[in-house]
């Protein structure tokens, strides 16, 4: 499985931590930056990270910067990205199972790297349950 994975300077470390979980569970990083805490605008690395998925670059992606929520709004501008912000494991469950998302979005400044890590965990393991959700997740693609 290949994973986009993009940050600001407030995801950065967040982004860097995540790299080495996806390597060890036998995933592919394609990272899309940045590359320092050195101050950037996330726009363009929520964009970058939400292209890579929509072409198929990636089979998914991870979002990062200081809570998740900025990056979100950027990756959700791509249409057929369903970008979630989580911070919990039911949410990382709940956005998979039931919304389908293929981009994750972390804080930085919200998660340490073992929570976040498990967060991706729950979100990569978690199958889309299909059914009445699917509707809902077509609706979704279409607008």
């Amino acid at each position: 499985m290949r994973i986009a994975i993009a940050s600001d300077h407030g995801g950065y470390a967040l982004k860097e931590y995540l790299k080495g979980h996806l390597a060890k569970r036998g995933a592919e990083a394609l990272d899309l930056g940045t590359d320092s805490e050195e101050s950037v605008d996330y726009p363009a690395f929520g964009r970058a990270c939400g292209e890579a998925v929509v072409s198929g670059r990636a089979d998914r992606g991870i979002v990062c910067c200081g809570t998740g929520i900025g990056i979100s709004i950027a990756a959700n501008k791509v249409k057929g990205v369903r970008c979630a912000v989580c911070a919990n494991a039911f949410m990382a469950e709940m956005c998979a199972r039931h919304n389908d998302a293929n981009v994750l979005a972390l804080g930085g400044r919200v998660l340490d790297g073992e929570t976040a890590a498990a967060l991706v965990d729950i979100w990569l393991d978690t199958p889309f349950e299909g059914g009445r959700h699917q509707r809902r997740v077509d609706a979704l693609n279409d607008m």
